[in-house]
C-alpha cells in the first residue's frame, strides 16, 4: 500500500506524517488529536503540555474502549437472537415436512 507524505498541525506543533490513509482522513485525525489535548490544555494554567497529551490520548483511549464495548454488546445481542430464531425454525412444524415424501 502507498504511504503519503502529510503535513499537519497538532496542538501547535508541525509534523510531518506517513500514511496510507487518504488526506481527508489523516485531517480528521489530527484534527481530532488536536482538539482533545487543546480541550486538555484549556483545563487551567497548571495543565503542563505533556500532562494535557497524555489526558487526550487518555480520552481517545477510552472513547475507543467504550465503543468497541458497544459493538461487541450489539454483536452478542445479534447472536443470540440469530439463535434464537434458528432454535423456533428448528421447533417449528415446517421443518418436519419433507418434500421428498
Amino acid at each position: 500500500m502507498d504511504k503519503h507524505l502529510y503535513e499537519v498541525q497538532v496542538a501547535g506543533l508541525s509534523l510531518k506524517l506517513k500514511s496510507s490513509h487518504d488526506e481527508n482522513t489523516v485531517r480528521e485525525l489530527s484534527s481530532l488529536v488536536d482538539k482533545k489535548v487543546n480541550e486538555a490544555l484549556a483545563l487551567g494554567k497548571n495543565v503542563s503540555f505533556q500532562n494535557a497529551l497524555l489526558l487526550a490520548a487518555l480520552h481517545l483511549a477510552e472513547d475507543i474502549t467504550l465503543l468497541k464495548q458497544s459493538a461487541n454488546n450489539k454483536l452478542d445481542n445479534l447472536e443470540q437472537k440469530s439463535l434464537d430464531i434458528l432454535s423456533e425454525l428448528e421447533d417449528s412444524p415446517i421443518s418436519r415436512i419433507r418434500i421428498d415424501s
